[in-house]
C-alpha cells in the first residue's frame, strides 16, 4: 500500500471508532467550556455543562454554532489556545466585511495535513509522485493544506498556486506532474489549453483532487476524458480546517469523512432536528481534536446526505454525498464564497439602493459574474461617461469586498422586476449539481 495509508483508522470498526470520538468528545467539550467564553455561556444559556455530555449520544444537547457566531466573536472571541500557542491563521471572506478568521497550533497544522495526506493516497498518491498543487495559497486554505498534505505522502510537491496558465503547463509537461489540485473549473480551463497546445500526449497527469466549488457528474466526466485521468472531489471549509474534512476514494460514490477528526451529524435546516442516516438535510460538524478553534455543532449551511454502505476501498468512515445545494443564500463563484448581503452591504454603502440582482453563469468552464444595479434616480439624466465612471467605483468597491471581480452594469430606475413574496436576487444559470 502507499507509505502514508492508515488502515488501522481508516478501517476501523465503527464500534471502536465510536468508542475512540466519545473519548475525544468528552474532552472537546471540556477544553471549549474551559476555554472559549463565548460558547460557554450558549451553553449555560441551554442549560447545559459538560457533566451533561458523556458521549455522542447527548451531543444533539449542545448549542450550535453558525456563521453569525463567528461574525459575532471575530476575531478572538472563539479562539481556544493562548496567541503564544498558535502558530498561523487561515481565513475566507464573511457575509458583512468581517472574515472569518480561522487559527491553528502545530499540532492542528498536523492533523489537517494528515487528513489532506489520506486524500492524496485515495487518489492513488505515493511517494513517487508529482503533485501539482494549483489552488490559491495565502490565506486561503486550498493551496496550503494539499501543499502539506503531499509533504506528508512524500510526493514532490509543486506549488504553483492559481493562474499563468503558460507556467503551470510549462511545469506540468517538464516536471511530469501526476495528480493536479485545483478548482474544477479551473482543471477544465487547463485541459481546453493542454488541446489548444497540442501537448496532450506530453502530460502524464493519473488522477486529480478538485474541491472549492460546487460540479456536476457531468463535468467530471468532461475532466477525466480530456485529461485523462480520475477526478477525486474533496470537501472541507475555512472553519473546520480547511480541504481534507472529507474525501472520495476509488469508487467515486461520496466522500469518507474523518470520523477520527470530524463527527457529523444531519439535521433539518429548518427545526433544527437531528435526522437519521440517510436522510437529505443540513451537514453539521464538531471538531474534536483541533486545539485553537475547536468549534462544536458548526452548522455549514450545506445539504447533502450520509451513508454507512460498506465501501469497496476498505474504508469504514461515513460517506457524505456531494453537497446538494445551501441552507442559506450564499454562492461560490470560482471557488470564493460570496453572499448576496455583501453586495447588498456595498450598495448601500455606495449609495445605491438595495434593487440589484445577480447572474451567475459558465462560460468556457469559467464561472462568469454579473450584477445588475438600479441606477439613483439623480443618474439616469447623466452622460454615459459619467454612468462607466461610476460602474467602475462600484467594480473597485465590490471586489475589495468580495476579493473577486464582478461586471456591474447600471440599469434603468425600477427596471428590475419586483416580487411580491421574496426577491429574485440570484439567477445561478450553470449546471451544478
Amino acid at each position: 500500500m502507499p507509505n502514508y495509508y492508515q488502515p488501522e483508522i481508516e478501517t476501523m470498526p465503527y464500534e471502536q471508532l465510536r468508542e475512540l470520538q466519545n473519548e475525544k468528545l468528552l474532552k472537546q467539550v471540556r477544553h471549549v467550556w474551559d476555554n472559549v467564553p463565548y460558547y460557554r455561556a450558549k451553553m449555560e444559556a441551554k442549560g447545559v455543562t459538560p457533566e451533561d455530555i458523556q458521549s455522542i449520544d447527548d451531543l444533539h444537547k449542545l448549542p450550535f454554532l453558525s456563521k453569525a457566531d463567528l461574525r459575532d466573536a471575530y476575531p478572538y472571541g472563539l479562539l481556544a489556545k493562548p496567541l503564544g500557542d498558535c502558530v498561523r491563521i487561515q481565513s475566507t471572506s464573511g457575509t458583512t466585511g468581517k472574515r472569518v478568521v480561522a487559527f491553528y497550533t502545530q499540532h492542528d497544522i498536523d492533523l489537517w495535513e494528515d487528513c489532506c495526506a489520506r486524500a492524496i493516497v485515495a487518489a492513488g498518491g505515493t511517494n513517487e509522485d508529482v503533485v501539482h498543487v494549483s489552488y490559491g495559497y495565502g490565506l486561503f486554505t486550498g493551496g496550503p493544506g494539499l501543499n502539506g498534505g503531499s509533504h506528508k505522502v512524500g510526493c514532490l510537491t509543486l506549488p504553483m498556486s492559481s493562474g499563468n496558465t503558460d507556467r503551470q503547463l510549462q511545469f506540468m509537461t517538464d516536471l511530469g506532474s501526476t495528480i493536479l489540485c485545483c478548482t474544477p473549473s479551473y482543471a477544465q480551463y487547463l485541459a481546453e489549453s493542454i488541446y489548444e497546445k497540442g501537448i496532450r500526449d506530453q502530460i502524464k497527469l493519473k488522477a486529480g483532487i478538485f474541491g472549492a466549488e460546487a460540479w456536476s457528474e457531468d463535468m467530471r466526466q468532461d475532466i477525466q476524458n480530456k485529461l485523462g485521468i480520475k477526478a477525486y472531489d474533496i470537501y472541507g471549509l475555512t472553519e473546520t480546517s480547511g480541504p481534507g474534512v472529507a474525501f472520495e476514494c476509488c469508487e467515486q460514490t461520496g466522500m469518507h469523512i474523518n470520523e477520527d477528526h470530524f463527527i457529523a451529524e444531519i439535521i433539518d435546516p429548518d427545526t433544527e432536528e437531528v435526522l437519521p442516516l440517510g436522510s437529505k438535510g443540513e451537514l453539521v460538524f464538531t471538531a474534536i481534536d483541533k486545539e485553537a478553534f475547536p468549534l462544536l455543532r458548526y452548522r455549514t449551511r450545506d445539504i447533502c446526505v450520509l451513508s454507512r454502505e460498506k465501501c469497496s476501498c476498505g474504508r469504514t468512515h461515513v460517506k457524505m454525498s456531494k453537497p446538494m445545494g445551501r441552507s442559506d443564500d450564499m454562492l461560490i463563484i470560482r471557488g470564493v464564497n460570496v453572499f448576496p448581503s455583501q453586495i447588498e452591504t456595498v450598495l448601500m454603502q455606495q449609495g445605491y439602493p438595495a434593487n440589484y440582482q445577480i447572474i451567475v453563469d459558465r462560460v468556457n468552464n469559467t464561472d462568469t459574474f454579473e450584477i445588475m444595479v438600479e441606477m439613483m434616480p439623480a443618474m439616469f439624466s447623466d452622460s454615459l461617461a459619467k454612468i462607466n465612471e461610476a460602474e467602475k467605483a462600484l467594480v473597485a468597491a465590490l471586489k475589495a469586498m468580495l476579493g473577486i471581480s464582478a461586471k456591474v452594469r447600471l440599469v434603468a430606475p425600477k427596471s428590475i422586476t419586483r416580487s411580491e413574496g421574496k426577491a429574485v436576487r440570484v439567477i445561478d444559470k450553470r449546471k451544478l449539481y
